[in-house]
């Protein structure tokens, strides 16, 4: 099945820790910006809607306006802005960051515009001291055709802008909390498809709102250090997609893993009570013939403990991917490597592990007694087939022909 197939699932155990259970159903928020001209005054571009983080494509322009049409009656704006790939530059001291964020600005909307700058334009959201390089704000937008942003300040290098649907709640919408690892990978701009567009590949009814929010240098210690920002900037989004522990294990030692785990008990209860759903991953290998070291195994154990003690979706296996595969991680054996790819393995893995929460999706809100859910569309990546069926108001699992009830049982 290709470079990044998936190696295995656990039968039943990774759609049953993805709570597959109508309360934990993903709404789809239909992608309404992709691909339209953003429009910048004289000039308009396209690629502030494509998708890509291509860092020499940016605006600085302090008015961008966008035409999605007539329809939604609330959207989601998410932003991304460059810097130096940091979701924050002040969040901790292990490393200096640089970069301007999209600080101070407004966002209008109008019925009536023609080409962005004419028309008459109400306020809709007012941006306050912002200082992260990636976000997400929603607004009212019923009986709107044109949103637009209009800067107070210096914009720095904005690098994109989408425009999610809201109309029925969405909640579809991912952040991608890290280390170094998320923002040399996740950020990184040499990837063939996103996570995001890998999963709407998989499952065309979606279109993830995803959110970059790897910082470098950041351990589990100061993330929980600034959690009230992170709840504040990104508490907005229904899932967290957490890489944590390479800089917490460091040296491949297990001095510090109480701490570590303590950490991350206490950033998964603070999610769970905002309404949000971590998903960890397991903490990346390292080459250990050029890093001089590899992750303790006890912090491998800590995640898969952490994953089941708290009844969390299945993450992905970075330890495994890339110690089978250290021609992906860069010259100092720990960071992926843009020139061979390790940003675009880690998209796949994400979605490969992701994709079971789609496929639960897809059958959640479905009263029928039986529902087959078939294999890859058009692609990038394939899981296998998932039967959902419901017996005595009971969900049941069937995967590989072998039958499971939610507690993981096989019958």
């Amino acid at each position: 099945m290709g470079l990044y197939s998936l190696k295995k699932f656990t039968a039943a155990a990774t759609v049953v820790a993805f709570g597959c259970s109508l309360a934990n159903a993903i709404t789809p928020n239909k992608l309404v910006s992709g691909g339209l001209l953003a429009h910048t005054g004289a000039t308009s571009t396209d690629y502030l809607t494509d998708g890509y983080l291509t860092n020499w494509k940016s605006s600085n322009a302090k008015e961008i306006a966008i035409n999605v049409g007539e329809g939604p009656s609330k959207l989601l704006i998410n932003w991304e802005s460059y810097g130096d790939c940091a979701w924050a530059t002040d969040f901790t001291s292990g490393c200096g960051h640089t970069g301007v964020a999209l600080s101070n600005f407004k966002i209008l909307t109008s019925a009536n515009s023609t080409d962005g700058t004419d028309g008459d334009w109400e306020v809709a959201a007012s941006i306050e001291n912002n200082p992260v390089m990636a976000r997400g704000v929603t607004i009212d937008f019923a009986g709107k055709s044109w949103f637009k942003f209009v800067s107070e300040g210096e914009v720095g290098q904005l690098l994109e802008i989408e425009a999610f649907d809201m109309s029925n709640g969405g909640t579809d919408t991912w952040f991608f909390m890290g280390s170094s690892i998320s923002q040399m990978g996740i950020k990184q701009q040499d990837t063939d498809s996103t996570t995001a567009q890998l999963i709407h590949a998989r499952f065309p009814e979606y279109t993830p709102a995803m959110l970059r929010g790897g910082i470098g240098c950041i351990n589990s210690t100061e993330v929980v250090e600034h959690l009230s920002e992170y709840l504040e900037y990104a508490g907005n989004v229904k899932f967290w997609a957490i890489e944590m522990g390479t800089n917490d294990a460091w040296g491949g030692g297990d001095w510090n893993l109480n701490t570590y785990v303590s950490n991350m008990q206490t950033i998964i209860d603070s999610a769970k009570a905002h309404g949000i759903t971590p998903v960890i991953a397991r903490i990346i290998a390292t080459d250990s013939a050029k890093a001089g070291w590899q992750i303790n195994p006890a912090y491998l154990d800590a995640v898969d403990k952490l994953i089941k003690d708290n009844g969390l979706p299945q993450g992905p296996d970075f330890y495994s991917y890339f110690k089978e595969h250290p021609e992906l991680l860069a010259s100092d054996g720990v960071h992926p490597n843009s020139d061979t790819k390790g940003g675009q393995a880690m998209h796949h893995l994400w979605a490969e592990a992701l994709a079971p929460l789609y496929a639960a999706g897809d059958t959640a809100t479905t009263p029928d007694n039986f529902t087959d859910l078939k294999a890859a569309r058009t692609s990038k990546f394939s899981v296998p087939t998932v039967r959902i069926y419901k017996k005595d108001n009971l969900l049941y699992i069937e995967r590989f022909g072998k039958r499971f009830d939610l507690t993981g049982h096989q019958f």
